[in-house]
């Protein structure tokens, strides 16, 4: 689109990054007595609610082999929005050296803020394994936790990005008879604050600039009576491109 085809993988990285905060989540389950009988990992997947849903229908057939195992924890992407209270000057430009020469720089304009909302949610068969779930999860969002991600490689941006916990639900899926599987569902609504980065263009490094001063303001021929000049020395053998090689200046003056 535009003319240039690029492509940061900001999306599919703020998933992946999100997905991970829930990878490791266990429960435990105990005995009157308290003594550990089974511990287990919960897995997670990414798809909607309602696919996982009307897979826990479908297992209510007894000639099935394989049942979806409860808990389990899902999440999905839902709407992009703009964000305009993060919105910074459109022509800061970040900047960065491009090869070794020194003779060229990419260049990037100023982000764009937008929150990326994610739905998770938690199915769990009986209420003791959904709430060891919501007990592990909520308390790290104050209301929100910083996770970073390499937002755009190639220019070395790497961002810290806020999930804010917007808000909480619960369901309970029970409305059939004895043979209907029956399913606990605790609803989280996040949202990312994430920035979109639009191309990298290769730009010349400046080594000279020139001021010149006039004495008028005529519309036409104004009398040039001063200018002033600034040139990079070039670097010298076995500097690095941070190191500081100096300048010259020229001033030359019309009476």
């Amino acid at each position: 689109m535009f003319g240039r085809t690029y492509y940061h993988e900001i999306l599919r990285n703020t998933i992946i990054a999100f997905g991970t905060l829930f990878n490791d989540i266990h429960i435990v389950r105990t005995d009157a007595g308290g003594t550990t009988q089974q511990s287990m990992k919960v897995p997670l997947a990414y798809g909607p609610k309602q696919k996982f849903l009307a897979r826990l229908r479908e297992d209510a057939n007894v000639d099935r082999k394989i049942a979806v195992s409860l808990p389990r924890i899902g999440f999905e992407m839902g709407a992009i929005e703009y964000d305009g209270s993060r919105k910074l000057n459109k022509m800061i430009k970040t900047r960065k050296v491009k090869g070794t020469k020194g003779t060229a720089m990419d260049v990037q304009f100023s982000p764009v803020p937008y929150n990326v909302n994610f739905e998770m949610f938690v199915m769990a068969k009986n209420s003791d394994d959904g709430v060891q779930i919501v007990e592990q999860v909520i308390p790290y969002f104050q209301p929100d936790y910083s996770i970073t991600i390499n937002a755009v490689p190639g220019m070395d941006i790497i961002r810290d990005i806020p999930i804010v916990l917007n808000s909480t639900g619960y369901e309970d899926t029970y409305d059939g008879d004895f043979m209907t599987r029956r399913a606990l569902i605790y609803t989280f609504s996040f949202s990312a604050k994430t920035y979109m980065y639009g191309p990298v263009i290769t730009s010349s490094i400046i080594k000279k600039v020139d001021v010149d001063q006039y004495a008028d303001v005529k519309e036409k021929a104004p009398t040039r009576v001063r200018q002033y000049s600034v040139s990079g020395v070039e670097k010298a053998v076995g500097a690095d491109e941070d190191d500081n090689f100096g300048f010259t200046e020229t001033l030359s003056e019309w009476v």
